[in-house]
Order: structure tokens, then C-alpha cells, then sequence
């Protein structure tokens, strides 16, 4: 288990209770890796340097790292300096920061990829964190972000300090300043997949389930259930995003 506190703020590696939602961040990540493949294609725009702006505890950024093989610099910067020194320490091939998400310590134009996931719901000033990440990227760069759906999220979580809609999801992209050249490229979810439907369908919502009681008081079946769960068991569609459980969108810099 990771040396950092479990506040509700993050999630991490190796909580088995935790791995449902643990699950649903690596899907984000997984999706950022493959935008980041597709862009560094053979003759195609490769990024010299990506940020992940929010890097927690730093598992994600080591994915972004591991999964391209275009020897990429990956930075992360978190605010906490507890998270900031553990990611440092845990993941060496990743370089870490402390920063502030609406001020970022780097220069216009560093970054060829800004991924940052589920994070911009614990920003208070959410249109300043997208002009500081179109700030740090280079032209033709891209941003992928990620964030729970207002809709379907459970309540109450007091670490957000502003949950999104799809609808206002891509009002902070399209009613960005025009000076920062930002061009929504697409606008997908995350859902659950078969094995969690199937699930579902015969013990009701797994969500629910899991917020119902503390993890000790789970039923065996149900805590067998959720410490199986991998980021195979949900997939991404643009389908109906109102009832999507995590919106992710894809974003080209054109300034």
C-alpha cells in the first residue's frame, strides 16, 4: 500500500477495496496512451515531453511513460507535497513537481501532450486550468482530460469543488479565449462493460453496493467481485454521455 493517506482526494495502487475506482482512472490513462500512440505514428507528431497535471500518486504518469516507446520526458506536478515527494520517489523514469494546476511552474509551449485526469473537478477556478494547460502546450499539441459525469457521480464527495456535465465539460473548452486556439477534437465516457453489466443485473447497482457499508462489512462475494476488477471491465463510447460514468475529452492546440 502506497505511504500516503487515503483522503477521498486520490486513489491508488494496491487498495483492494479501492480497485473499482482505481479501475475507472486507468481506463483514463490507457485512453490518453493511445491518443498519445496514435499522434506519435511513424511520420506522424511525436511529444518530446508530456505533463500529467494532477499526478497523484504517480502510477498514471508511469503508465504514459511505459506505454510509449518514443523515449519521451514525462513530468508530473501535484500541489500536495506529501503526493509531489511519493510520486518522485516511487516512479524514478518520471520527473515530479510540486506546483499549482492554475499557475504551472513551466514555461509557454513546453509540453507537446498536457493529460490530466479527474482533476479538474477539485479546481475552483476551472477555465484558468484550461488556459494554463493550452498555456504550457506547444502548437499542435494535444490535451486530454478526464472528470467524473455531475450526473451519475455519488454525491458528497467534499474534495470536488465543482463536478461537470458533458454539456458544460465542453462550454470550458469552446468558450475558452479564442488567443488560445483550442479545437475540441472529441467527446467520449466511460461505461461499464459486460462482466460488470452482467453483475449488475443480478445484485443491482455496484456503486451503491460498495458505498452501502465499509469494505469489512462487505459481503464475500461482492469484495471478491470488486478486487477482480481491471480497466478491461469498463470501455469507452461516445454513446449518450449524460448516463457515461467519467468524460473524457480530447483537445488539439492550435495557437
Amino acid at each position: 500500500m502506497p505511504d500516503l493517506p487515503l483522503t477521498g482526494e486520490r486513489t491508488m495502487p494496491g487498495i483492494w477495496h479501492e480497485t473499482y475506482w482505481f479501475a475507472r482512472h486507468v481506463v483514463g490513462y490507457d485512453w490518453a496512451a493511445g491518443l498519445l500512440a496514435a499522434h506519435g505514428a511513424p511520420g506522424g507528431w511525436k511529444p518530446r515531453r508530456v505533463l500529467d497535471a494532477g499526478c497523484g500518486e504517480g502510477y498514471g504518469a508511469q503508465r504514459l511513460y511505459d506505454s510509449l516507446d518514443t523515449a519521451p520526458t514525462v513530468v508530473g506536478v501535484d500541489y500536495d507535497a506529501a503526493t509531489a515527494a511519493h510520486a518522485a520517489t516511487a516512479y524514478p523514469d518520471v520527473r515530479v513537481t510540486r506546483g499549482n494546476l492554475v499557475q504551472l511552474p513551466f514555461a509557454d509551449g513546453s509540453f507537446g501532450a498536457v493529460v490530466s485526469l479527474q482533476t479538474i473537478e477539485h479546481l475552483w477556478n476551472q477555465p484558468a486550468f484550461v488556459a494554463e494547460c493550452a498555456r504550457v502546450a506547444e502548437p499542435g499539441g494535444m490535451l486530454a482530460w478526464s472528470t467524473p459525469n455531475h450526473l451519475t457521480f455519488p454525491p458528497g464527495n467534499i474534495c470536488h469543488a465543482k463536478e461537470l456535465t458533458a454539456p458544460e465539460l465542453r462550454a470550458l473548452v469552446e468558450r475558452a479565449d479564442p488567443e488560445l486556439g483550442l479545437d475540441l477534437v472529441t467527446m467520449t465516457g466511460i461505461r461499464h462493460g459486460p462482466r460488470i453489466e452482467d453483475w449488475e443485473r443480478r445484485h443491482g447497482d455496484l456503486v451503491k453496493a460498495q458505498l452501502a457499508d465499509e469494505p469489512a462489512a462487505w459481503s464475500a462475494e461482492l469484495a471478491m467481485f470488486v478486487a477482480s476488477l481491471t480497466a478491461a471491465d469498463f470501455v469507452v463510447s461516445a454513446d449518450d454521455l449524460d448516463t457515461s460514468l467519467d468524460l473524457l475529452v480530447h483537445v488539439r492546440v492550435n495557437g
